[in-house]
């Protein structure tokens, strides 16, 4: 782990090393593994705007060493791995057309170099941001296509969760959702190691936020109660998972418990700065906000005005909050 001071190190010292070293240098290969490697495990510890500048700067430096005409390389993977990177942030920095770009990317160097488990998270992002978007088919189609490319275990766990899960949940095809969710559950148990940090990793919480978010969107307040409660528990209060699952959470109790869910939004408002509220918290918070309009109880209004004076993740000049 590295403060956010510290960042600018690791495409510092990928730099200098690219001086000294020719193309197509083995160590340039574990240089961008290690430099890709760092930014995944450390993804949620960085504000957004920072970590992709710094991606972007390696993903740069490492792009000007690529050998010209050469089929899939490692260098080639790592470079897939930071698109993939770079797609995720600009999602939370509320860029969906830049995310499909970079995804895109990412899903054209990890089939160059037979990555099936980059190619089928980077389905799954895109997956994720056809759904935010509106374009279930879109969706539906990247679901499909990442797990049909998704290895056996962990990440074809992650596939069924993460995307197919919440598109079938979206498009009210409770059946088949249900039936992601099982092969999502089997796959995980079966997993050796159960779970895998980071950005392109997987565990049983973030499970229990998209089961949380499905149950909430087919109208199973009660479920998705309890399992948003238990993704929260199990993650470090201030980080985004917990933000996520308590939003879900305060969602799943607006109806019954509008005081209860208005609090823990002002909790979230309270311990994660504006720079570091990513863009799916913020849709979160406006979607609770709307479940509490016609709901005015205790700290709706605090929570109304905390929002009204909420800063934007980027402002009008393309400036990131501060």
């Amino acid at each position: 782990m590295t403060t956010d001071a510290g960042l600018p190190s690791v495409r510092e010292s990928l730099q200098l090393a690219l001086l000294t070293e020719g193309e197509g240098s083995p160590l340039v290969d574990e240089l961008a593994e290690a430099a890709a490697d760092h930014y995944h495990l450390n993804y949620s510890r960085h504000p957004v705007p920072l970590l992709f500048r710094e991606v972007r700067a390696a993903r740069t430096l490492l792009a000007g060493v690529l050998p010209a005409g050469t089929d899939g390389t490692e260098l080639h993977r790592q470079l897939g791995r930071l698109s993939g990177l770079l797609g995720n942030l600009a999602f939370h920095l509320d860029d969906s057309a830049g995310a499909r770009t970079h995804l895109g990317t990412a899903i054209s160097y990890a089939n160059r170099c037979g990555d099936t488990a980059l190619a089928a998270w980077a389905y799954g992002a895109q997956s994720m941001v056809a759904r935010h978007n509106g374009n279930p088919t879109a969706a539906y189609t990247y679901a499909e296509r990442g797990a049909a490319a998704a290895p056996a275990g962990l990440v074809r766990a992650q596939l069924h969760a993460w995307a197919l899960l919440p598109t079938l949940a979206q498009q009210g095809r409770d059946r088949e959702a249900t039936a992601a969710l099982d092969v999502a559950l089997i796959e995980l148990e079966a997993d050796p190691a159960g779970q895998a940090p980071g950005r392109f990793g997987f565990d049983e919480p973030e499970l229990a936020l998209h089961q949380a978010e499905a149950h909430l969107t087919l109208g199973r307040t009660e479920q998705a109660r309890a399992r948003a409660e238990a993704s929260a528990a199990a993650c470090t209060p201030g980080t985004p998972g917990w933000a996520a699952a308590t939003l879900v959470l305060a969602q799943a109790e607006a109806a019954d418990q509008p005081s209860d869910a208005a609090q823990r939004a002002l909790d979230i408002l309270d311990r994660v700065p504006p720079s570091r509220l990513r863009a799916t918290a913020r849709t979160r918070l406006q979607r609770l906000e709307g479940l509490l309009a016609a709901r005015p109880a205790e700290y709706v209004a605090d929570l109304r005005e905390r929002l009204r004076t909420l800063p934007p993740s980027v402002d009008a000049s393309g400036a990131a909050s501060a």
